[in-house]
């Protein structure tokens, strides 16, 4: 299988002395039309990653590569070939979306006639059309996080990573998104890499799965393997399992603490 995304021991330091361990020692490989996803509790360095990966920010040791290209020594490659829905993106709220979608594409240098049959499509499929040239200070989050979807496939890369795409959307749009998911993998042999604490979202769309924790890759593999590995019966008793489960005692503590002082 041809590798689309290959890291090789990057990891990422911050603080005094590289004290604080945001990413450490990281390797994996994801492969071309595979939906990957990437597990892991608050902090333990998925977003890092996926900033890294996007050449966002610099990597302290180690590499990885985008479609061949090196994210250390060719990050204008790499950002040409991937499209990124980040976990806190920006949008400009005095633009509508059709003007949001023209300024993305112009970054990417699609042409002209090419970006606007493609803006019109992706405002059509996300059901946008009617408002597209509403500013989009005027939008709910739900169709903010359309129009971020859609201005990440502008540009038609070969590469996705989504950082909790269904998050804010609701019950209707998330099945909507769920489709174009695998409709990209399956049918125009997109690579996903897909981040996302909703478990059925990951059971229903994901080839293979990673689980960070505190910077390090603890398991890799389908969720077959992982959850026989762990000996449970779920992916969400192998996640907590590997993660380090929960402290029942700590859940309590308030009230103990609370019981003391009175």
């Amino acid at each position: 299988m041809e590798v689309m995304i290959k890291i090789e021991k990057l990891s990422k330091y911050y603080g005094k002395g590289g004290s604080i361990k945001a990413v450490d020692n990281l390797s994996l490989e994801v492969y071309k039309g595979e939906t990957f996803g990437f597990l892991g509790p608050n902090g333990a360095g998925k977003t890092t990653t996926v900033r890294m990966l996007n050449c966002i920010i610099k990597s302290t040791n180690g590499s990885a590569s985008v479609y061949g290209f090196d994210i250390n020594k060719d990050s204008e490659n790499v950002k040409k070939v991937t499209g990124l829905l980040a976990e806190s993106p920006g949008l400009y709220d005095k633009l509508s979306a059709y003007e949001f979608l023209e300024f993305i594409g112009a970054l990417y240098d699609v042409p002209d006639d090419m970006l606007k049959v493609r803006s019109e499509n992706l405002l059509n499929l996300f059901g946008l059309k009617a408002r597209s040239d509403h500013l989009l200070e005027g939008y709910s989050r739900g169709m903010k996080q359309k129009v971020l979807l859609a201005a990440a496939l502008i540009h038609d890369p070969p590469i996705l990573f989504l950082d909790e795409p269904t998050s804010t959307l609701d019950p209707k749009a998330s099945h909507m998104v769920k489709d174009l998911v695998k409709d990209l993998a399956d049918k125009a042999e997109k690579t996903i890499f897909l981040c996302s604490h909703i478990l059925p979202v990951v059971e229903e769309l994901c080839d293979r799965i990673g689980i960070i924790s505190d910077g390090r890759l603890i398991a890799v593999g389908t969720i077959d393997d992982i959850i026989k590995r762990s000996g449970k019966s779920t992916l969400e008793e192998a996640y907590i399992a590997l993660t380090g489960g929960v402290d029942e005692r700590e859940l309590l503590s308030w009230r103990e603490q609370g019981d003391a002082k009175a």
